[in-house]
């Protein structure tokens, strides 16, 4: 047998005895989870009820370091660059799928430069009226929309948002010209849709939910393929007769390219740990996630899908970044 083949069947044995005690000896010292939004959006809230679960579980202090900026693309380049210690680590949100599209110096390759750990959950977004418009149905509006193009307003948390891309699709599918108001986040977008500013609020339920609770914000449509449990009673796009449109936030877990086997399983198992009890899983569900944890196997195409999927709309409807 060549040298070289011995050298890599040692190499190879040496990790594979190498890695319980790698899973044993980490982590050593505090872990980094960034979240790449400003305090008090769903990626904060989740990363904060983990926090003291994962704690206890690891045995070190876990950090939530706020990292703002670029839709999330900034705090997620930090943990991109990070190396590959177990120490750094990311909780995105559906942003991530669209920025490659939208930010062409991103400065790192989601595909390449990350290891997607855990998918948590996904959750539809709902197309709503506010309560002194007209429309009590998604077909009451689309017939106004028709009669009065570029009339009706629908307003979304951003530019380029997943919202702004997925009323871009059901403009095309069901012929409609509404005419797109961007704010700068889902505090905004609450306050503006409470407000009467728009036609047509549309976000996931943790932004606007509470404004249909109250009667304030009346549902239209939710955008996932199938309706999620926790709004059997809203009609999907396809129940008002547009169909093909499955689009959904999501929220999932990142670190660096790269990182060890033992550092991976040990850190989702950790998660799934969380997860699993029961007073973590309800408020989970209260945030409006449709809890179903998926790992790297499932996470990855996932997000591969995503990416290819929202590029299109970006490229086919000539969406720009603010």
């Amino acid at each position: 047998m060549p040298a070289i083949s011995r050298r890599g069947l040692l190499a190879a044995a040496g990790a594979t005895l190498a890695a319980p005690s790698l899973a044993q000896s980490w982590p050593s010292g505090p872990i980094r989870i960034v979240v790449p939004f400003p305090p008090g959006g769903s990626t904060d809230a989740l990363s904060r009820l983990l926090q003291p679960h994962l704690q206890a579980a690891l045995g070190q202090p876990i950090v939530v370091e706020n990292r703002a900026g670029a839709s999330g693309a900034l705090g997620t380049a930090l943990v991109a660059r990070s190396q590959p210690d177990g120490n750094n680590w990311v909780l995105v949100f559906d942003t991530h799928a669209v920025n490659p599209s939208l930010i062409p110096t991103i400065g790192f390759d989601t595909e390449k430069d990350l290891t997607p750990l855990l998918l948590f959950g996904t959750a539809p977004m709902v197309l709503t009226a506010h309560r002194t418009r007209p429309w009590r149905s998604f077909a009451e509006m689309a017939a106004a929309a028709k009669a009065r193009p570029d009339t009706i307003t629908y307003g979304t948390i951003g530019n380029g948002s997943l919202a702004h891309l997925t009323m871009a699709l059901v403009g095309r599918a069901a012929g409609l010209q509404l005419v797109h108001v961007p704010y700068r986040g889902g505090g905004p977008l609450a306050v503006a849709a409470v407000a009467g500013e728009v036609d047509l609020p549309i976000a996931t339920r943790p932004a606007i939910g509470p404004h249909i609770d109250t009667g304030a914000l009346l549902p239209l449509a939710q955008t996932g393929a199938t309706r999620s449990p926790s709004m059997p009673d809203i009609p999907t796009l396809a129940d008002s007769g547009v169909a093909g449109i499955d689009a959904r936030a999501f929220w999932g877990f990142l670190g660096p390219a790269g990182l060890p086997a033992a550092i991976r399983q040990r850190m989702e198992g950790a998660i799934r740990g969380a997860l699993a009890i029961p007073e973590v899983r309800a408020r989970v569900i209260a945030l409006g996630i449709d809890l179903d944890p998926q790992g790297e196997a499932v996470f990855g195409p996932f997000l591969s899908t995503q990416i290819a999927t929202w590029g299109r709309v970006v490229r086919e409807n000539g969406i720009r970044p603010d």
